[in-house]
C-alpha cells in the first residue's frame, strides 16, 4: 500500500497555492459584484450583518486572528454560508493554511502545547465546515488542501494535545467522505489516506478510532475503495489487521459505536471475492463467538449486519487470492 502520507511526499501541496490565495482579489467588500462566485454572494450582506464584528483572519496581529479563529468556530454552525464566506474572502485560507504550518516544528520531536494545539484546531474547524459545504468541497480537494494535514495523522504521541489534533482533522477527512463524492475517494486513495486513518485507527483513542474507522467504511462502501482494498493481498492485510486489532481492544474497552463500524467495513469487505475467501480464515473469533452480544442487542441494524457477516463467511464458496497468498494473512 505504501508508506504512510506517500502521495505527500510525491505530490505535495500545489506550491502555487499561496501565490493564487495572494493574488486572488476576493468579493467585493459589499459583496454586491462578484459574478463568477456562485449564488452566495446574495446572501453575503446578510450574513455579514448577521455575524457581527467578527474580526478577520488575514490580519497581520497574532492576538486578533487567534481570537478571530475561536470566534468563527463558535459560529460555524449558525451560518450555513460560512464556507463559501471563508474560501472566497481575500487572504482568509493562506491564514488558515499557515496555522497549519506553523505547528509542523512542535510535531517530531513531539512538543506541541496544548494552547497551540487549542488554536491549529480552530483552524482546522474551519476548514471541515469549508470540506463539508457543498458549494466549496470541489475547490478543497481542486486546491489539495487535505495534503497539508497528513502531518498530523502522522504522530504517534498520545498526549491531550496531539490526541486533540489527531481528532480534528480526521474529523476533516470524516466531513469529506460524508457527501458520498467519488472525488473525494479517488482523492483519498490517490493520496494514500487509507494507511493514515489505519495508523489512527491503532495509536489513536476511542474516537479518533471511531472517526478513522468511519472513513474507512465510506471508502469501501464505494465500488473503487472496495476494489482499491482488496486489490492486493498487502493492502488487505494492513486493512484487516487494524480491524483486528481494534476487535481486540474492545475487549477491554467495549463501543458499540465503534463496533458497528467495524462489522460494516467486515459486511462490505465480503462483497468482494478475495476479500470474502480472506475473511473466512481471518475473521477475529470474538465475532463468531457470541463476546459482544451484550453491545449488539440494542441495535437491530448492526445484529442484523453482524448476522450477515457470520453467514457470508461460514457458507461462502467464491474464488479469490491462491491458497499461497492466503496463507499470508492472518488466522485470528
Amino acid at each position: 500500500m505504501g508508506q504512510s502520507g506517500a502521495g505527500l511526499d510525491k505530490n505535495g501541496p500545489d506550491p502555487e497555492i499561496e501565490n493564487r490565495a495572494k493574488r486572488s482579489p476576493g468579493p467585493d467588500p459589499d459583496g454586491s459584484h462578484d459574478s463568477n462566485r456562485g449564488p452566495w454572494c446574495l446572501r453575503r450582506k446578510s450574513a455579514l450583518r448577521e455575524m457581527g464584528d467578527s474580526p478577520p483572519l488575514a490580519g497581520e496581529d497574532p492576538k486578533l486572528k487567534e481570537h478571530a479563529l475561536a470566534e468563527l468556530r463558535k459560529k460555524r454552525e449558525l451560518f450555513p454560508d460560512l464556507a463559501p464566506m471563508l474560501w472566497h474572502s481575500f487572504g482568509t485560507i493562506i491564514a488558515l493554511l499557515q496555522e497549519i504550518i506553523v505547528v509542523y516544528p512542535a510535531l517530531s520531536p513531539p512538543t506541541l502545547s496544548l494552547p497551540a494545539s487549542n488554536r491549529v484546531c480552530n483552524a482546522l474547524a474551519l476548514l471541515q465546515c469549508i470540506a463539508s459545504h457543498p458549494e466549496t468541497r470541489r475547490h478543497f480537494l481542486q486546491a489539495r488542501i487535505p495534503l497539508y494535514l497528513c502531518a498530523f495523522l502522522q504522530t504517534e504521541s498520545k498526549t491531550r494535545p496531539f490526541e486533540y489534533l489527531r481528532l480534528t482533522t480526521l474529523g476533516v477527512i470524516g466531513a469529506l467522505v460524508k457527501a458520498d463524492d467519488k472525488e473525494v475517494i479517488n482523492f483519498l486513495l490517490q493520496y494514500e489516506f487509507v494507511p493514515l486513518c489505519m495508523h489512527a485507527m491503532t495509536t489513536g483513542s476511542e474516537l479518533s478510532k471511531t472517526v478513522a474507522t468511519f472513513v474507512i467504511e465510506k471508502i469501501v462502501l464505494d465500488d473503487v475503495g472496495l476494489g482499491y482494498i482488496c486489490a492486493t493481498a498487502d493492502r488487505f492485510f494492513a486493512v484487516g489487521t487494524a480491524l483486528a486489532s481494534m476487535v481486540t481492544s474492545l475487549d477491554d474497552k467495549p463501543s458499540p459505536r465503534l463496533l458497528k463500524h467495524i462489522i460494516h467495513c467486515y459486511l462490505r469487505i465480503t462483497e468482494n471475492p478475495r476479500g470474502l475467501e480472506a475473511l473466512q480464515t481471518s475473521l477475529p473469533i470474538t465475532l463468531k463467538d457470541g463476546t459482544f452480544n451484550n453491545l449488539v442487542k440494542d441495535d437491530p441494524t448492526m445484529q442484523e449486519w453482524l448476522q450477515q457477516l457470520l453467514v457470508k463467511v461460514t457458507s461462502g464458496k467464491v474464488g479469490g487470492w491462491p491458497p499461497s497468498v492466503l496463507g499470508g494473512l492472518p488466522k485470528i
